[in-house]
């Protein structure tokens, strides 16, 4: 059975999609996977085809940060380099699975509808599901709806906005391509049966209209050593704190803001110099910076996390049982600082740019014994299969003939 993965995005947008190639071809799938070609050097560790698709994430991150205005234009392009360049990566499989940004997922659906095969979509954190339970997300571009409070008509007006933003660039090229258009942009990307690829306790699934299934996250062991020169440093004192963005924009001045505010909790530093290339503030010996690094084993070793909130960093930060400050930057991160925060494993920031002294009390927070006690209890709780819960059922559903979306 041959299976394509697509997704867009940054490392943690590709990394869970790792997780679950690896455990698919266990199983005896071949996989492909259709990203952007930052992930070359990632898929290329693991043995995964790629196909590269669209531009660098890495760039388009690092440039200039797009106005509302721009939106409709750069999810029209996407969506274009999607149609022109998935289909040959679709050519013989069985199966596609896609996560990631809405415009994308509509375009390798429809090329999955023109080639007649089974589509999935998987979510990483579970407010994304259309609920009337609960409110959607800000949307893209556009004020709040500051005086409608019925949970159902704020998905709607998401799912319209969705449309406006995107729906004629996609209905022009379905179109093309024999396709009738597609009006519910949310219900055709995402599926009536969408997998939540998110750990139960870190993210539980809420109630919705849609048939989802709450995998757990899709994670993928990982064995790498620390380099030699980590190991040193780490082995030269007591644990140091973990400073990291990831592969976010960090905010102005932060690496001088947590070193500061880490020391002055009595801590050393580990900094990760991330996308946004952060750097030390000087060359105190109490402080290390790191590149690509194994956090499944780094975060074992370390007092405590300050990160972005993504949900990659997050889970594992659980996983490993060390206490996390969360500084969400943007989507899904504030509400993973609020579970951080709900949990008792550690703290969340109020707001995306943090002082030496707002950071300073979240670390006080976090550094806390109990918070301690009560992170190392809540990772023994963490559910480390959902990757191979997923390629099982993702599997069994293509070989009953039964996909999990109506086509």
């Amino acid at each position: 059975m041959r299976v394509l993965l697509s997704t867009s995005g940054s490392r943690g947008d590709v990394e869970p999609l790792v997780a679950l190639a690896v455990r698919l071809r266990a199983l005896g799938a071949e996989v492909r996977m259709c990203a952007p070609p930052d992930a070359a050097e990632r898929l290329a560790e693991v043995g995964v085809p790629l196909v590269p698709v669209g531009r660098s994430t890495r760039t388009a991150i690092n440039a200039a940060r797009p106005t509302p205005a721009d939106g409709p234009r750069l999810a029209a392009e996407a969506m274009a380099a999607q149609f022109d360049q998935v289909p040959a990566a679709a050519e013989g499989c069985d199966a596609v699975l896609a996560t990631g940004v809405l415009s994308d997922a509509v375009a390798v659906r429809s090329v999955a509808e023109k080639r007649a095969i089974p589509y999935f979509y998987g979510f990483y954190c579970p407010i994304f599901l259309p609920s009337p339970y609960y409110p959607p997300p800000p949307p893209l571009g556009e004020p709040p709806a500051r005086d409608v409070t019925d949970n159902r008509a704020l998905w709607d007006r998401n799912n319209r906005g969705a449309h406006r933003r995107f729906g004629e660039p996609l209905n022009s090229r379905r179109a093309a391509i024999g396709l009738p258009p597609v009006a519910d942009i949310f219900r055709y990307g995402f599926t009536d049966h969408p997998l939540l690829a998110a750990d139960p306790i870190l993210a539980p699934l809420q109630p919705t209209d849609l048939d989802a299934v709450q995998t757990g996250a899709w994670i993928l062991p990982d064995e790498r050593p620390l380099a030699p020169e980590l190991e040193a440093f780490l082995a030269a004192g007591p644990p140091p704190v973990y400073v990291g963005f990831g592969s976010m924009p960090a905010p102005a001045d932060a690496a001088k803001v947590a070193v500061e505010a880490v020391r002055a909790q009595g801590h050393r530093v580990i900094l990760s110099r991330g996308w946004a290339g952060l750097a030390l503030p000087d060359d105190r010996d109490d402080c290390f910076v790191v590149g690509e690094v194994n956090h499944q084993v780094l975060f074992g070793r370390v007092a405590a996390a300050v990160h972005h909130g993504g949900v990659g960093t997050t889970t594992t930060a659980a996983r490993a049982g060390v206490p996390q400050v969360v500084v969400p930057q943007m989507v899904d991160q504030p509400y993973f600082a609020g579970r951080v925060a709900e949990l008792g494993i550690g703290a969340a920031h109020d707001g995306p740019t943090p002082t030496v002294d707002s950071l300073s009390a979240a670390l006080g927070t976090a550094l806390a014994p109990r918070t301690r006690e009560r992170a190392a209890a809540v990772a023994g709780t963490i559910r480390t299969d959902g990757a191979a819960v997923a390629a099982r059922m993702l599997l069994d559903a293509v070989s009953r003939e039964k996909p999990a979306v109506a086509v």
